[in-house]
């Protein structure tokens, strides 16, 4: 297998002004700029791809087989603590990059870039693998299993190879997988997206500045090429190098990464999602009541400014217009509060939707609209949700006659539904799973992901692995 990734510009000779991006191969930090992506001020430069490079040979186990979990959860755990004091600047200089090309706002970004090193704490590393494997045995060897006939037989969750396609809307996801590949003790190959070009060779770079030639840090490569380019998907996605694809991002990447699925080649896939909130009447029950639940919910329609699949968009209020219109008036300021994920000021609706609110505004009091595009947030109050993707911090209300007609609503396509008060969850939890949610939460919490529980209706290690038998 040979080949080399094309240079995506008229040119292959590379201005300094143009921004470097580092790539990581098997450990090693790449720094030469070869390879050219986008036009004008989206312009970067690359390594060029040597795609034999980016395999690890069947015919060798992988580098951390036999380091124990305890030694990686330690080198984990020092990158985490090292990830926090960046005294060699690497998280600073990601974040200053990153930055100059990512849509979210800066102070958002920057609180994201401070948090990273939360994925790495011991509590929550532990947690992960109690609660995804049943601990660390089954990583670390062959576990007798004792088997009806009277044999025992054994069991392993053998290490695996993974090519991640990762998603760009935060840090968050770079940093988390790199916790969770480095616990499988396989290899793996990181394909960082536009949007997201230095998270996670920062975090390489910082394991690798603890430990040098570390096995697990040799089980790590993390490189850019443009998604769906036939030329190095065709030579990668392949099982004679890797087992599994796990993909993030919008459904046009997953339709592009199915086409390579067959027989030894399996695909993982943190699916695109839309998340919705259920506010019941007891919002209404006192000035205090209401001001929790509206604060709560403009909460979680900002998360990430609303660029989160966790965020909020359409939101059913239990009861009539004048409620909601109500709920709407006492959301709509606090959308434009500074909170660790949302800045006052963020991004305005597409101008498509844009067209759509304005006609809808023009119909009241059908419809009612609340707020201007200025960023600080718009909320429609409708009978029915809306036609269109509710997207630029920008909330759909509908009134509704009881939580379980809300329940309804939801769809395969929902991930996170927020519900006030927290108690009635009980009541619609399962008319809500019935219906494809994956996760149901207090509103307020939808931000607050626990690592260590299903994402997406699975355990991501207990998929990542590779569930193998000894029944000799």
């Amino acid at each position: 297998m040979t080949g080399t990734m094309p240079v995506d510009s008229a040119s292959a000779v590379v201005d300094e002004a143009v921004p470097r991006v580092i790539h990581i191969v098997k450990g090693q930090a790449m720094t030469a700029a070869e390879t050219v992506y986008g036009e004008g001020d989206g312009r970067f430069a690359t390594p060029r791809l040597v795609l034999e490079e980016l395999v690890w040979p069947r015919s060798e186990l992988p580098p951390a087989f036999d380091t124990p979990v305890a030694e990686i959860v330690d080198l984990l755990v020092a990158t985490g603590e090292r990830l926090r004091e960046d005294p060699s600047g690497l998280l600073a200089e990601a974040f200053a990059n990153s930055a100059r090309t990512n849509p979210t706002e800066r102070g958002v970004l920057e609180r994201a870039y401070q948090s990273l090193w939360r994925s790495f704490t011991r509590e929550t590393i532990e947690f992960q693998l109690e609660r995804e494997l049943g601990g660390a045995a089954y990583l670390d060897g062959w576990q007798p299993v004792p088997v009806p006939d009277g044999r025992v037989c054994h069991l392993r969750a053998y290490p695996p190879r993974l090519v991640h396609v990762l998603a760009g809307n935060s840090p968050g996801p770079s940093a988390g997988t790199v916790v969770k590949a480095a616990l499988t003790k396989g290899v793996h190959l990181l394909k960082m997206p536009s949007n997201d070009l230095y998270t996670a060779p920062a975090v390489l770079r910082t394991m690798a500045e603890i430990a040098p030639d570390h096995p697990v840090v040799r089980s790590f490569s993390a490189v850019y090429w443009r998604g769906g380019d036939e030329s190095v998907e065709s030579v990668l996605f392949r099982p004679q190098f890797f087992d599994k694809l796990v993909a993030w991002g919008g459904e046009a990447s997953i339709r592009s990464a199915v086409r390579y699925i067959g027989p030894g080649f399996e695909l993982v896939t943190f699916d695109p999602k839309n998340s919705i909130s259920l506010i019941g009447k007891e919002a209404f029950a006192s000035p205090e009541a209401l001001a929790e639940a509206a604060d709560a919910a403009a909460a979680d329609a900002t998360i990430f400014n609303q660029a989160s699949c966790v965020a909020s968009r359409v939101m059913f209020i239990e009861g009539d217009e004048d409620d909601a219109d109500a709920f709407a008036e006492a959301m709509l300021p606090r959308m434009a509060v500074e909170r660790h994920s949302a800045s006052v000021v963020g991004p305005v609706p597409p101008s498509e939707v844009q067209v759509e609110v304005e006609a809808l505004r023009a119909l009241a009091p059908m419809y009612r609209v609340f707020g201007r595009f200025d960023g600080r947030g718009v909320v429609v109050r409708s009978d029915e949700p809306v036609d269109f993707y509710p997207d630029g911090k920008l909330v759909n209300l509908v009134p509704v006659d009881s939580l379980r007609t809300a329940a309804t609503y939801a769809n395969v396509s929902t991930q996170t539904v927020g519900v006030y008060p927290a108690s009635r969850a009980v009541e619609v939890r399962d008319v809500l799973v019935a219906a494809g949610v994956q996760r149901v939460v207090a509103l307020g919490s939808a931000g607050r992901t626990v690592t260590g529980l299903a994402r997406d209706n699975f355990l991501p290690l207990h998929r990542f692995v590779r569930w193998v038998n000894d029944e000799s």
